[in-house]
C-alpha cells in the first residue's frame, strides 16, 4: 500500500482526506471552529462570540487547519497576555493588556479524524513562532483532557501558580497550567 501524500490522512474507512494546512482564521471559519471545539472540549464549552472576540482582538493568533475546500479540521487561538492570569473560560475580553508578558495559547484543537497526524505539533510550533513575533519570551496554556504529556513533549513544563489555582478548578481535575520559555 502506498503512503499518503504529505499532509494527507487516512481516515478509518481507508479513503484519503485532502491535504490539510494551517492558515489564518476568518470570520467565515467561526462555525467550523465552534464545531471542532464542541467535539474536542465537550466539558469546556465556549460560545461562538468568544472565538469571534479573540479573532477581532488578535487575528495574528487565530489559525485554522483546513483543506482546499476550506473545511475546518482544527484551530489555534492565542494572544499576548499576562503570566499566571489566564482568562476564565467562555468570557469576552475587552482588550489585550498593554504590558503583556506571555503569549497565552487559549486553544489548540483538532477533530478526532485528524489527531495523530502531526498537525497538533505543527500548531504548537506556530504558537511559539507567534510568541516570538510578538516579542514575548514564553508561551503559557492550560492543558485539559489529559493533554499535559503532549504539551510536555512540545517543551512545556507545569507551572504551579497560586494565582491560577481557583481558575484551574473550572477546567477539571486534570487541568495543568504550563509554560514554555523561548
Amino acid at each position: 500500500m502506498r503512503a499518503p501524500a504529505p499532509g494527507a490522512h487516512r481516515p478509518e474507512d481507508g479513503e484519503l482526506m485532502p491535504p490539510l494546512s494551517w492558515r489564518p482564521m476568518t470570520e467565515a471559519d467561526l462555525d467550523g471552529v465552534v464545531a471542532v471545539a464542541a467535539e474536542a472540549f465537550p466539558d469546556h464549552p465556549e460560545d461562538r462570540a468568544c472565538f469571534a472576540n479573540r479573532l477581532a482582538l488578535y487575528p495574528k493568533g487565530c489559525r485554522v487547519l483546513g483543506d482546499a475546500a476550506e473545511a475546518v479540521a482544527g484551530y489555534l487561538v492565542g494572544y499576548p497576555w499576562m503570566l499566571d492570569a489566564a482568562p476564565a473560560l467562555n468570557t469576552l475580553l475587552p482588550g489585550l493588556p498593554e504590558e503583556a508578558n506571555v503569549y497565552y495559547l487559549h486553544d489548540l484543537a483538532l477533530t478526532a479524524r485528524v489527531r495523530g497526524t502531526g498537525h497538533a505539533a505543527q500548531g504548537a510550533a506556530l504558537a511559539v513562532q507567534a510568541a516570538r513575533a510578538a516579542g514575548l519570551g514564553a508561551v503559557s496554556l492550560t492543558a485539559v483532557n489529559g493533554a499535559a504529556p503532549f504539551w510536555a513533549r512540545q517543551g512545556f513544563e507545569p507551572r504551579p501558580s497560586h494565582a491560577m489555582a481557583a481558575k484551574l478548578v473550572s477546567y477539571g481535575e486534570d487541568a495543568v497550567y504550563m509554560i514554555r520559555r523561548i
